[in-house]
């Protein structure tokens, strides 16, 4: 019998094991780089120091305000400071972050803050009218506000609510953080469109964005001192977790409110921006910028792009520029990215179209995840021939809890033992991932997740339409938007620009279709609209 089978006395201890939080890297960035600019939004600028006070302050705010730990404290807010504050302080005071999209309508925002039950929201001063309005929908009580006021942005405070400032204030700088006991305590609560339209509500915990952001470490080869620009929101996966993970380099996360070329430019050559995310749309901005909006720089920039694969003649356009691009994939349900097309030493010397393709590929596991395969209807892995579609199958830490109150949807998510995407995929030989379709018919337009069933069904009020349906079509600025088919009723009439109109009255602006194509909808013997067909159709659009 070998001696290390008797582990009498090794046992775990407050010595030798630590509940994994994203929060232990503010804290580590606090003490060793307390001087160093952790935080850069026009002429604010916060030094490790000053943003570990102000997200002490903020958690003991939360905490007179009676939130409790596992409370929900929500937020409408755009890529600015007390965004990243709420990623920390929330979270510090033991309360589950919902940061949600504030692109969404009166209605949806409503429901996500009933859904959650959330204690307090922070309120971007330009959002605050969405936010009463959602309010006024609810049936249960509703959410204190706290008003964020933006002056650098030219958004004063309404002085309908307590303002953040004075929120903060009432804080206490030395106040102790309430850390988990355990590292499968709830952390943050986002909410994802399903094909049924209504969102549901993914629960992340502490290890998996802990291990999320060291994962990404490593995938995106960062050093240390990045300077991380915020492009994709922070109600996007909480930022695919980069908010979370810059501190543990000691790096510097750049703000940017209004993602427009000029900004973007300027903070590159401003603030020397090395890294930021966003979708394929982000880099044709870049690429189509006006003269007066490009800056000149000297280094290269990194670039996490997902959404959907750039078009090759967007990654041809941008690299020359001075970035370097990765496609990357995943979903709200894994925390961000879980895949990267990482660049082999074999494909050196490809160029042109044969290089944007191998660049577009969906691609490998991340190193914080165990498995990602693409599965038949079995469970059972496909052959890596480069043909054979199936379904992405997720293992690893960096996969939700679950969906918030609806176990039959997170029993259907891990069937098999595996998050089943519903994204149609192939595998080839050299285990590279390339997806083909979304079964759940998702569009991705311009980064953002669109229901299809959710527009059809705003369609389907129209009193001219009988049936329609709802698919992606490719679009050279937004990557895809959402094409609507649809058969009018005998004797009725409308236009395009009839149903355009009427849909951006009940959607928000992003989920509207951006074309109407009238006629009679393919179906199959049954009644089914055939939507692969559609799919091809929408294509020569």
């Amino acid at each position: 019998m070998g001696w290390l089978q008797d582990e009498t006395g090794l046992e775990r201890c407050a010595a030798n094991h630590v509940a994994l939080t994203p929060l232990s890297f503010l804290a580590r960035a606090a003490d060793v780089y307390s001087e160093r600019a952790a935080l850069v939004y026009g002429p604010v600028r916060h030094t490790y120091g000053a943003l570990h006070d102000r997200v002490s302050r903020l958690a003991s705010a939360l905490t007179g305000a009676g939130v409790k730990p596992g409370d929900v404290v929500a937020t409408l807010l755009p890529n600015v400071p007390a965004h990243v504050e709420a990623h920390f302080g929330v979270p510090a005071a033991g309360a589950v972050l919902n940061a949600i999209n504030t692109r969404l309508d009166v209605d949806t925002v409503a429901y996500i803050l009933g859904h959650a039950g959330a204690r307090l929201v922070l309120v971007d001063s330009a959002l605050v009218g969405l936010a009463e309005a959602a309010m006024g929908r609810m049936n249960g009580p509703a959410p204190q506000i706290i008003e964020v006021d933006d002056p650098h942005a030219g958004f004063a405070a309404t002085g309908r609510h307590r303002t953040y400032a004075d929120f903060l204030a009432s804080g206490d700088p030395k106040a102790a953080w309430i850390l988990p006991q355990d590292e499968w305590e709830s952390l943050a609560l986002n909410y994802t469109s399903g094909t049924t339209g209504r969102p549901k509500g993914v629960v992340y915990h502490h290890r998996g964005a802990y291990l999320m952001a060291m994962g990404t470490v490593i995938s995106w080869r960062l050093a240390g001192h990045p300077v991380y620009l915020t492009i994709v929101p922070l109600f996007h996966c909480n930022n695919w977790c980069h908010t979370w993970m810059i501190p543990a380099l000691g790096g510097t996360i750049v703000c940017c409110r209004d993602i427009t070329a000029r900004a973007i430019y300027a903070a590159i050559a401003d603030e020397g921006v090395t890294h930021f995310g966003g979708a394929p749309i982000v880099l044709n901005m870049l690429i189509h910028a006006k003269a007066d909006d490009r800056r000149s720089f000297d280094h290269l920039v990194e670039v996490f792009t997902a959404g959907a694969p750039p078009p090759a003649a967007t990654l041809a356009a941008i690299e020359p520029l001075g970035f370097n691009v990765t496609q990357v994939y995943g979903l709200t349900e894994t925390y961000g990215h879980v895949t990267e097309c990482i660049w082999r030493s074999d494909w050196a010397g490809t160029d042109g179209e044969a290089r944007a393709a191998l660049k577009a590929r969906t691609g490998v596991l991340m190193p914080m995840m165990e498995d990602i395969a693409v599965h038949d209807d079995q469970g059972r892995p496909v052959p890596r021939d480069g043909q054979t579609t199936g379904e992405i199958a997720i293992r690893g830490n960096a996969v939700m809890k679950g969906y918030f109150r609806n176990p039959d949807a997170t029993r259907e998510a891990f069937r098999g033992g595996y998050f089943r995407s519903g994204d149609i995929a192939f595998q080839h030989p050299d285990g590279y991932i390339k997806i083909t379709d979304r079964a759940k018919d998702i569009i991705i337009s311009g980064g953002e997740n669109i229901s299809s069933v959710e527009v059809e069904g705003a369609l389907m009020h129209h009193p001219a339409v009988l049936l329609c349906a709802v698919v992606a079509k490719p679009d050279d600025k937004w990557g895809e938007v959402a094409c609507a088919f649809v058969e009018l009723k005998d004797g009725a009439s409308a236009t395009e620009a009839d149903l355009i109109a009427f849909a951006r009255g009940r959607l928000a602006g992003f989920k509207t279709p951006k074309c109407v194509v009238f006629g009679d909808l393919p179906k199959t013997s049954t009644g089914k609209i055939q939507k692969f067909a559609l799919r091809d159709r929408a294509k020569m659009l």
